[in-house]
This record gives C-alpha cells, sequence and structure tokens, in this order.
C-alpha cells in the first residue's frame, strides 16, 4: 500500500456480518462508473462526472491500486472505501509532516440508510489498526454532509479543525489508535 507500509496488499477479503471488503475486479467496472457519474453522490465531492467520459476513462479494473477496497454485497459492489496517505499540498493535519493515514468512501445511492458505511469502515479501521497499531487516521468531509458527519462521529472520529477547501468548509477529524469504531 503506497505509504501504508508494510501493510500487505492486497489483504485477504474483509469480512464483516453483511459485506466482503476486496480488491476490485473486472465485473466492478459498471458500478464504478455509476458511483462517479451519481448526482447524488457527486453531491459532496465535487459533482458527478459525465458518464460518456468515464465509459472513456475508466480501466477494465478500476480501482486497482493499493488502499482501495471494494464493498461487496451478495456478490454485487455498492461502494468504495480508500485509505490513503493526505497530501502535504492539501491544507488540514494532524501531524507537522503531514501524510496521515485518511480514510474515504463512497457508496451508491440505493445502498444509503442501511448501515453498510458504518460497517465497512469499521472492518477497514480494524484492519489497518492491526497492521499498523498506533498510527492516528482522519476523514475530512463538508461539514453540510450531516451523514458524514454522523458516521464520523459513530466510527470514533473527533474534530481536529475546519477549513476552506474546494469551495466549501471542511470537517476534519482524528482517530485515535485504539478508537473503538461501532458498526
Amino acid at each position: 500500500m503506497t505509504g501504508l507500509e508494510p501493510l500487505d496488499w492486497p489483504p485477504a477479503p474483509l469480512r464483516t456480518e453483511r459485506l466482503v471488503l476486496r480488491g476490485s475486479e473486472a465485473r466492478d467496472r459498471a458500478a464504478f462508473i455509476e458511483l462517479f457519474a451519481s448526482p447524488e453522490v457527486g453531491t459532496y465531492v465535487g459533482g458527478a462526472l459525465p458518464r460518456d467520459e468515464l465509459e472513456h476513462a475508466v480501466p477494465e479494473v478500476p480501482g486497482r491500486r493499493p488502499g482501495v477496497f471494494v464493498i461487496d454485497l451478495d456478490g454485487a459492489m455498492i461502494g468504495m472505501i480508500t485509505l490513503d496517505r493526505r497530501g502535504a499540498e492539501r491544507p488540514g493535519h494532524i501531524r507537522p509532516d503531514a501524510e496521515e493515514a485518511e480514510l474515504g468512501y463512497m457508496l451508491l445511492p440505493e445502498a444509503w440508510g442501511h448501515g453498510f458505511a458504518a460497517e465497512a469502515c469499521a472492518a477497514v479501521l480494524d484492519w489497518f489498526a492491526d497492521g499498523l497499531p498506533g498510527e492516528p487516521v482522519v476523514l475530512c468531509t463538508r461539514t453540510a454532509n450531516a451523514r458524514a458527519m454522523r458516521l464520523a462521529a459513530k466510527l470514533g472520529f473527533t474534530e481536529v479543525e475546519r477549513f476552506e477547501e474546494y469551495g466549501a468548509e471542511q470537517w476534519l477529524g482524528m482517530r485515535k489508535p485504539g478508537s473503538a469504531a461501532s458498526g
């Protein structure tokens, strides 16, 4: 995982009560396109991307890189989770050298409201904590995204700061090592 060594990538699929978190496969391509073309999903992430552009740009196996988990429900992709290093050029950090581990997620609208994001994020956070004990994780979301703010609190993130980015007020939260995530 780029910048998150020594974690092995890809890990064995992570299983929760209802979900499987796994690496991307070719069968996920249509769901990736739907995810990034969705106006509902795009509301808080800078807008939906044009479907025709995505059809040409999305590779045969999208999201195949360290840190990207497909959220699989009954054999179908319903969303994705990412773990990346937060770039030093971006605002919002908890370390002087930046490069904190940052959790991100996106789910298809039909998967909203069922607790899947909490369940999946909790499993990935537990996996990360097992592999890199003592490492904090940050999560950034628009303050206007009430659902994301509630999920951050449920997962054990506490506010570090607020700042302006992408033309909107952003909330940066940190999950301390050993924090319990309730999924």
